[in-house]
């Protein structure tokens, strides 16, 4: 017998005491699906099919499946697809992210449990790709990354359109009474041009480019629209290369390393993406065992200009951003600020992939350094008594004005009280104060949802207010805009200072200060803390696991037991640490 590690269908085994008979009970169960002994002698890829009726934005899955499955067999392999959970964002309830943890189990479950040589994680919808990423570093399995892609984009009534900014402006205008029901009916069947994720810069669309970014994802595979010949082909080459990397036995843990995660943030920040990116991405890293450094994350954003004109923070969609050289172009740009050295999925550094990355040529979506969007970083991390442990504002998506802002607090207790309160004509609210919305966190209510895109206020949408200063320790979508403070941490749910926070208490945020301070003394914050009622916690099920093992934002809302044993080093790294590539 061999000392080597088990490969193909002699992996994995089913424990009947006699390995033998389990090889030779297995084969017997797929000959009967027809296959012969030729094909199952060779390397077993895994396609993980995430295909729902429930998801839109993986409803080119099948598509995508024909074109892995006849690159793994070009290339030798023998591919065989598996089921997981698909979440998608507005068919989850209460919300996506409180499943996102439960379909990271059944990944990284599932590899463990299935005779595999490498796998082929089919992702898109703002948590799956997340999902996916922890459950492979923790199953420790040679896996690739590949995204369904964006949907294509729509018409109304002369204008390009597309999810899911343009919803929330639409919406907004809806409320505000400057359209009526018949065009908000209309415009419902305009904004989603074809299946795939979200046209702007939400989360699935930067999870696509960071995946590719970090090398976790081919090279070009982020941005080809779901629907086009592009996108098929980068599944065709997926397939093809998760039989190299089957043989050669790359795992997610050579790949994702700190040099990969930097380039992740940078790339994040130099696309103004989703704000839940950078929760994604400390769940993922914290499966690696290193932490997020929120303050070196700062630092970097400080350093790197929005330089993508993308909605939500610019005017193009993902369908245009993949004409103007998708993200390899973006990583021309940022080239010098990049770890170069970090090994990609193919084998090759990332500086080598950009060596061979096509030559630049005139487009108007990805701007130079010299012409950015935003110069002051996209995200801002924020600290003062309201957040001992970080928020965040995505200030390339916030009106300059507010960012610098001293106001009145409204509070609303939760969710519940905001529907129930926020349209109201007598509610006591102007455009100068500063909404407070509380117990949304991961704890206050289990999945931490995105309500932290607190409505404006209904009395003053219909006076012209498109913009007010917004706190909660909740999250928004990534497709969203506005002065929004989120992730405030600690949550009010585990004692944080947002549950002390009265109507009538004056709140400062400063983002050039990266500060958000509640001007009430520390003696009157201490009385109001020991009256803070306890909010009941769910008794059994997957909820009860969630809020007793969940983490807070700036630990990736991770389970506590899922996170990797060891604690390495913290990511991003810190700017004093030299530069490789």
């Amino acid at each position: 017998m061999s000392d080597e590690t088990p490969t193909g269908l002699r992996s994995n085994l089913t424990s009947y005491g006699d390995p033998e008979f389990a090889l030779f009970l297995r084969k017997a169960f797929i000959k009967g699906a027809g296959f012969s002994d030729d094909a199952l002698d060779r390397p077993v890829i895994g396609i993980v099919d995430t295909e729902s009726g429930f998801n839109p934005c993986h409803g080119n899955v099948p598509q995508l499946i024909t074109a892995i499955e006849r690159g793994v067999m070009l290339s030798g392999g023998l591919p065989l697809t598996f089921p997981t959970i698909s979440v998608h964002e507005s068919f989850a309830h209460p919300t996506s992210m409180f499943l996102r943890n439960l379909m990271a189990m059944d990944t990284e479950e599932m590899l463990r449990a299935l005779p595999v040589d490498a796998v082929v994680l089919i992702g898109g919808c703002d948590k799956t790709v997340p999902a996916q990423l922890m459950g492979a570093v923790s199953a420790g399995k040679p896996a690739i990354q590949l995204v369904t892609g964006s949907m294509l984009t729509g018409s109304h009534r002369g204008r390009t359109v597309g999810a899911c900014t343009d919803c929330r402006a639409f919406w907004g205008r809806y409320r505000a009474e400057e359209i009526d029901t018949e065009e908000i009916t209309e415009v419902n069947g305009r904004l989603v041009g074809s299946v795939g994720t979200c046209s702007v810069a939400g989360t699935a669309s930067t999870m696509a480019a960071v995946s590719e970014a970090m090398g976790i994802a081919l090279p070009g595979s982020a941005t080809p629209p779901a629907v086009t010949a592009d996108r098929m082909r980068v599944a065709e080459a997926t397939g093809r290369r998760a039989v190299g990397i089957a043989t050669e036995r790359l795992t997610p843990d050579q790949v994702l390393t700190p040099a990969a995660f930097d380039n992740a943030f940078r790339v994040l920040l130099a696309m103004g993406g989703s704000t839940n990116a950078l929760v994604h991405l400390a769940a993922v890293a914290g499966r690696c065992g290193y932490p997020l450094d929120l303050e070196a994350f700062d630092r970097m954003g400080r350093e790197t200009p929005v330089l993508v004109d993308l909605k939500p923070s610019g005017d193009h969609y993902m369908e245009d951003l993949h004409r103007a050289g998708g993200v390899q172009r973006l990583l021309l740009e940022l080239r010098d600020q990049l770890e170069l050295s970090a090994l990609t999925i193919t084998g090759r550094t990332l500086g080598e992939e950009l060596e061979d990355a096509p030559a630049p040529f005139p487009q108007d979506v990805i701007r130079t350094r010299e012409d950015p969007i935003h110069s002051g970083g996209s995200i801002a991390v924020l600290r003062g008594n309201l957040a001992p442990a970080g928020a965040i504002v995505k200030q390339s998506a916030a009106t300059p004005a507010l960012l610098e802002h001293r106001g009145r607090a409204v509070v609303f207790e939760d969710a519940a009280d905001m529907a129930e309160r926020i349209d109201r004509d007598d509610l006591d609210v102007d455009a100068s104060d500063v909404l407070v919305l509380r117990n949304i966190g991961p704890v206050g209510f289990p999945g931490m949802p995105e309500a932290g895109y607190i409505p404006i206020p209904r009395k003053l949408a219909r006076a012209g207010v498109k913009d007010i200063v917004r706190i909660s320790d909740g999250r928004m979508s990534g497709t969203a805009a506005g002065t929004i403070v989120l992730h405030a941490s600690p949550e009010a749910a585990i004692g944080g200072p947002l549950a002390l926070v009265r109507t009538g208490d004056v709140i400062a945020l400063s983002a050039s200060a990266r500060t958000l301070h509640l001007e009430v003394d520390d003696e009157e914050l201490a009385r109001r803390a020991a009256d803070v009622p306890e909010r009941p916690r769910p008794a059994r099920g997957y909820a009860k696991l969630y809020v007793d093992e969940v983490t807070q934002a700036e630990e990736g809302c991770d389970f506590r037991f899922l996170q990797a044993v060891e604690t390495r080093e913290s990511v991003p790294t810190r700017p004093d640490r030299p530069s490789v590539g």
